[in-house]
Formats: structure tokens, sequence, C-alpha cells
């Protein structure tokens, strides 16, 4: 099963999203790496790489992002793997992990969640 991990500024924020996909899918592989080691704001390229190593299988890794240092450790973390298994994900952070957990639940591939979360950008919460 594709494992997913949450990478914010905010280990509250992180914690949060796994919360909230688990309660949509939870048998689906997620973890958490927010915040810095001391519990301040910030991101660590050493929690990155704990949650990915918590949650990887040969079916491959998503990491989804909030903004900023946040996606340029996750790439530094990437670039030391070489791992084509391990993938970022641009899309909304809730809406895409949600999806992304129902999807990885669900039995789809890492290149299946991807057009699947893609979707998710678009998708609007009011009909106005």
């Amino acid at each position: 099963m594709v494992g997913i991990v949450i990478v914010s500024h905010s280990q509250k924020l992180a914690e949060g999203v796994v919360e909230i996909s688990r309660m949509m899918a939870q048998d689906a592989p997620l973890a958490p790496a927010g915040g810095l080691e001391d519990g301040g704001l910030g991101t660590s390229y050493e929690k990155i790489s704990a949650a990915i190593e918590s949650v990887y299988s040969a079916d491959g890794v998503l990491v989804l992002m909030d903004m900023g240092s946040a996606v340029m450790t996750t790439e530094m973390v990437l670039e030391d793997l070489s791992d084509p298994n391990v993938v970022m994900a641009d899309c909304p952070l809730v809406e895409g992990a949600v999806l992304a957990a129902v999807e990885a639940a669900g039995g789809k591939t890492l290149s299946e969640i991807l057009a699947g979360i893609d979707e998710a950008r678009t998708v609007k919460k009011l009909s106005t």
C-alpha cells in the first residue's frame, strides 16, 4: 500500500491532517513530519526522512507539503534518497491528504493516486 507523509511547518498541523485522513481511511499508512525537533515551527530534514522510512513500501511513498521550506526540505530529502518510488504531490494539503489516504487504502497505485490528487486542486467547496 502506498505510504503518505504530511510535511508541515507545524507539528500540530501535520498531526491534524493525519488525524482527519485516518478518519476517512483507517488502514492507510500515514506519517506526520511537522515542526522542528524542539517543537517549534519549521521543517526538519530528520523528521521528514524518518516519516518516509516509517511508511515506506515497494508501493511507494507520496509526500504532501504545506508551503515554502517544507517543499525545499522535502526536495533535499528526496535528492538524497534518489528513490523514484518516493514523490512529492503538488495539491491542497488537507483535501489531497484525505483523497490520497482513501485511494491508498483502496489499493490504488502511486501514479493513480497522483492523477486523482491533481483533480483535488479544482474541486470547489461552494456551489456559487
